[in-house]
C-alpha cells in the first residue's frame, strides 16, 4: 500500500509515532539499572579499599586518615570545618591529598564507565532501532529504496578530536586504567572459573599500587605533539577494537531489509584538530602541522601493517580448491615486477595462494610507505602507496575475486573488515582540520595589497562593503599578488599565511587529498573573511578560481566559523551572499558542490545563556538549509560542542535527532572535545556505544526526516514557545 491510499495521520497519531522511551543511562551518562548499581558498588567498594591501602603503605596511616576526614567533612552541607582542615593543611601535604583524591575518582569513573557500557550493551542497539524504523517507512511507502541507496552512499558521522592541553591525561595512566576495568571485569565474569579469582585480585592490587606510583602530572608542558599523540592512542584503538565489528553490524542490519552498503562507502570517518588548531595557539606552526601528520601516518600505517600480518594466516585458499579473478593473476605479474625481492621469499610456499600473495605484497608497499614518510624520499610508483585509492584498489580486488567466484563467506568475512578500516581512517587516522582566525588574513592581505600600491589607501582601511568589492575581483582573477619578489619583501603576516598555504600543499602532495579537506574561518563576520583565505590559497595553487567558460579546481574546501549570537542571526544571508558571488561558486563547485558551515556554542551561550543560544543554533540551521537548497549546494554543518550542557554538550544521538528537518542530508561533523573523549573512548565497548549510536542517529534523520513531519501551524506554535522561552532566557541571563 502506498502512503497516497493511507488515511492522513493525525498530530498526536504522528508525535506518537516519533516518541522514544526514555533512556535514563543514555541520558544521564550513568548506570541505572539495580543489577548493575549492586555490582557497581562492589566494584568501587574493592578499588577504594586496594586504594586506601596503596596510601597507607606509601604515606602512612596519617595520610589515609586525613583522606577520610576531607571525604566526610565534604559530604555535610556546612562546609567551614571542611575549610579549616584544609586550610591547615601544609602545601606538601596538600599534594599528597590531591593525587589521593584524583586517583580515587580516576578508578571510580572508570569502573562506572565499564559497568555503564555493560548496562547499555543490553538488549536491542540503535542500529537495530534505526534499520527497523526505516524497514516500516520502506513497507508504508513513505521511503523508497531508490532514496535510501542515495542516502547510504553520503551518509558519513564524522567525529572530530580537538586539543585541550589541561585535560591531555597521559597515555600511561590511560593504559593502566583500562587494565584495571579489564581485571575488574574478569572478576565480575560468572564464566571465569573460581581458581582464577586469587590471582585476578592479586593483579588489581598491583594495578592500583602501580597507579598511586604514578605521577599523573607531565614534567613539561604539553605540546601540540603530545595533544596528537593521545588522538593517535585512542584513535589506533578505534580503529582495531570498535569500527570493524561496527561497520559488520551495519552491514547485518541492512541485509535484513534486503540493501547493501557498497564497499566503498564512508559511513563513519574520524577528524582531528591537533595540530591545525592555530586560532590563539602559536605553537601550532607549519613545521609542527607536518610533524603531527607524520605521526599520525605512520601510526596509521604500522597498524595496517599489523592488520594485514593479521589476516595474512587466512587468506590460505588455494588455486587448486578456487579460481582467482585474472584482473587480480594480472595485478600479481605487475607486484612480481615491482617488488622482485619480496616474490622471490614468497613464491616458493605460496605460489598456488594467490590472497595470500597479494596481501603480502600489501604488506610489504605499506611498510615501504611508513619508511618512505619516515625518510622523506621520493615515491615509487607500484613499490610503495602514494594515495590512499591505491591501496583500497588493491585489497577490493581481493575481495572482488572472491565474490566473482562464489566465495560470498569469505568476500564479505576478514577482507571486507580489512577494507572497512582504511576506508574509515585511511592511512593517517583522521583527517585534520585548519582553523585560522579572520584577522590573520586581512593582515596578510594588507601586507601586499600595501606593497602593490594599487589601492587610493591603505588596505586596513577599506570599509566592509570595499573590501568585499575588492576581494570579490581579486578571487575571480588569477594574477599573483606576491608576483615575483621574495618573501623577504612579504611582511610578516603574509609570510606566516602564505607558509600555512604551502604547508596544506605540501601535505596534500605528500599524503593524497584526504589528509586536510577543510579550512575553518574562525570569528566569520562577512563573506570578505571567506574571500581573503581564498585569494591566499589561490596564492599557492591550492585554488585556482577558474572562468565563467572554465571550471575551477580547489584543493581543500573553505568553511565560515558562526560563533556569536549576531554571526549566527545573520549566517544565512551571509551564505547566501556567499553562493552568490560567481568565483566562489565556482570554488564550491569544484568541492563536490558541498559548503561546509560550522556552528559555535560556547560562545553564544556566553552572550545569551543556554536556551537563547541553543535556540539561535537551530534557527541558524533552518536558513542555512533553505539557502543551500536554493543553490544547489548540499550543506555539511560541523557542531562545535563542548562537554559541559553551556558548550552545548549533551548525548550526541540525541543532539543529532533534534536537527531541523532536511538539515542533515547524509555527513555530519561534531567536534569531540579533549575533556569529554576519555569518558566516550576509554573503553572500546563504550566507544562502539557512542559511535552506533551517533551513526544510527545521522542514518535516521537524513533518511526519515528529510521533510516535517508535523503541520505548519503546530511548528509554529512550537516556535513562538520557543521564542519566549529564549527571550526570557536571554534576559535572566
Amino acid at each position: 500500500m502506498t502512503s497516497a491510499s493511507k488515511p492522513a495521520r493525525t498530530t498526536e497519531e504522528i508525535l506518537e509515532a516519533d516518541r522514544r522511551e526514555p533512556d535514563a543511562a543514555r541520558f544521564a551518562g550513568a548506570v541505572s539499572s539495580d543489577e548493575q548499581l549492586t555490582s557497581l558498588r562492589a566494584s568501587v567498594r574493592q578499588l577504594t579499599t586496594l586504594w586506601g591501602e596503596a596510601l597507607e603503605r606509601h604515606e602512612g596511616p596519617e595520610l589515609l586518615e586525613l583522606v577520610e576526614r576531607v571525604r566526610r567533612l565534604a559530604r555535610q552541607p556546612d562546609d567551614a570545618d571542611l575549610h579549616a582542615v584544609l586550610d591547615a593543611t601544609d602545601p606538601a601535604t596538600a599534594v599528597v591529598l590531591a593525587r589521593a583524591f584524583t586517583g580515587y575518582f580516576q578508578l571510580v569513573n572508570i569502573t562506572e564507565q565499564l559497568h555503564r557500557w555493560q548496562e547499555q550493551s543490553g538488549g536491542e542497539g540503535p542500529l537495530a532501532g534505526t534499520i527497523g524504523r526505516i524497514a516500516a517507512a520502506l513497507d508504508e511507502g513513505s521511503l523508497d529504496r531508490e532514496l535510501l541507496t542515495s542516502v547510504l552512499e553520503r551518509v558519513e558521522y564524522r567525529p572530530v578530536f580537538t586539543a585541550h592541553p589541561t585535560e591531555a591525561s597521559r597515555r600511561t595512566v590511560l593504559r593502566l586504567l583500562r587494565k584495571v576495568a579489564e581485571t575488574v571485569q574478569d572478576l565480575e565474569d560468572p564464566r571465569r572459573p573460581v581458581s582464577m579469582a586469587p590471582r585476578d585480585e592479586r593483579r588489581l592490587a598491583e594495578l592500583v599500587e602501580l597507579l598511586w606510583q604514578t605521577d599523573e602530572l607531565r614534567v613539561v608542558r604539553p605540546e601540540p605533539s603530545d595533544e596528537a599523540r593521545t588522538a593517535v592512542y585512542y584513535l589506533r584503538s578505534i580503529a582495531t577494537e570498535v569500527v570493524p565489528d561496527l561497520l559488520e553490524e551495519l552491514d547485518r542490519q541492512l541485509g535484513t531489509i534486503g540493501v547493501a552498503m557498497p564497499a566503498t562507502a564512508r559511513p563513519l570517518r574520524f577528524g582531528t584538530w591537533a595540530g591545525g588548531d592555530r586560532d590563539g595557539n602559536p605553537n601550532v606552526t607549519p613545521g609542527v602541522t607536518l610533524e603531527i601528520l607524520r605521526l599520525q601516518h605512520t601510526s596509521g600505517l604500522g597498524e595496517l601493517v599489523e592488520l594485514v600480518e593479521e589476516i595474512l594466516t587466512e587468506m590460505t585458499a588455494s588455486t587448486r580448491v578456487v579460481e582467482a579473478s585474472a584482473e587480480l593473476q594480472e595485478s600479481l605479474e605487475a607486484d612480481a615486477v615491482a617488488l622482485p625481492i619480496t616474490w622471490e621469499s614468497i613464491r616458493r610456499l605460496n605460489a598456488d595462494e594467490p590472497y595470500r600473495l597479494k596481501l603480502s605484497f600489501v604488506r610489504v608497499r605499506l611498510l615501504r610507505t611508513r619508511d618512505r614518510l619516515v625518510n622523506d624520499t621520493p615515491h615509487e610508483p607500484g613499490r610503495d602507496y602514494l594515495a590512499f585509492d591505491e591501496l583500497l584498489r588493491d585489497l577490493t580486488l581481493v575481495r572482488e575475486s572472491m565474490l566473482a567466484a562464489g566465495d560470498a563467506l569469505t568476500g564479505d568475512g576478514a577482507i571486507l573488515r580489512l577494507i572497512r578500516t582504511p576506508v574509515a581512517f585511511g592511512a593517517g587516522l583522521a583527517t585534520m582540520d585548519v582553523r585560522e582566525h579572520s584577522g590573520k588574513h586581512h593582515a596578510a592581505l594588507a601586507e601586499l595589497f600595501d606593497r602593490l600600491g594599487e589601492l587610493d589607501g591603505p588596505y586596513a582601511d577599506l570599509g566592509r562593503p570595499e573590501r568585499i568589492e575588492l576581494l570579490s575581483r581579486e578571487m575571480a582573477s588569477r594574477r599573483p599578488l606576491t608576483g615575483s619578489a621574495g618573501s623577504q619583501t612579504w611582511g610578516e603576516a603574509a609570510t606566516a599565511s602564505l607558509d600555512l598555504m604551502g604547508t596544506i600543499r605540501t601535505a596534500l602532495d605528500t599524503y593524497g587529498p584526504d589528509v586536510i579537506e577543510t579550512y575553518i574561518v574562525s570569528m566569520t563576520h562577512d563573506i570578505d573573511d571567506l574571500f581573503a583565505v581564498v585569494v591566499l590559497a589561490r596564492e599557492v595553487g591550492l585554488v585556482d578560481p577558474g572562468t565563467e567558460t572554465s571550471e575551477a579546481t580547489a584543493r581543500i574546501g573553505f568553511a565560515p566559523l558562526f560563533e556569536t549570537v549576531a554571526e549566527l542571526e545573520s549566517a544565512g544571508p551571509l551564505l547566501d551572499a556567499l553562493l552568490s558571488d560567481p568565483a566562489y561558486r565556482r570554488v564550491v563547485k569544484a568541492r563536490g558542490d558541498v559548503q561546509e558551515i560550522m556552528l559555535g556554542y560556547s560562545d553564544s551561550s556566553k552572550d545569551a545563556g543556554i536556551a537563547a543560544s541553543q535556540w539561535q543554533v537551530h534557527r541558524a540551521q533552518r536558513q542555512l538549509r533553505d539557502v543551500a537548497r536554493k543553490h544547489g549546494v548540499e550543506l555539511r554543518l560541523f557542531h562545535g560542542r563542548g562537554g559541559s550542557t553551556g558548550r552545548g554538550g549533551g548525548p550526541t544521538a540525541e543532539a543529532i535527532m533534534s536537527q531541523p528537518y532536511g538539515s542533515l542530508t547524509g555527513a555530519i561533523k561534531i567536534t569531540e572535545q579533549g575533556e569529554v573523549i576519555s569518558d566516550k573512548y576509554a573503553l572500546p565497548g563504550l566507544g562502539r556505544l557512542n559511535l552506533e549510536a551517533a551513526l544510527a542517529a545521522v542514518l535516521e534523520a537524513s533518511a526519515l526526516h528529510r521533510t516535517s513531519l508535523l503541520p505548519a501551524d503546530v511548528l509554529d506554535g512550537w516556535n513562538a514557545t520557543m521564542d519566549l522561552v529564549a527571550q526570557q532566557g536571554q534576559t535572566t541571563y
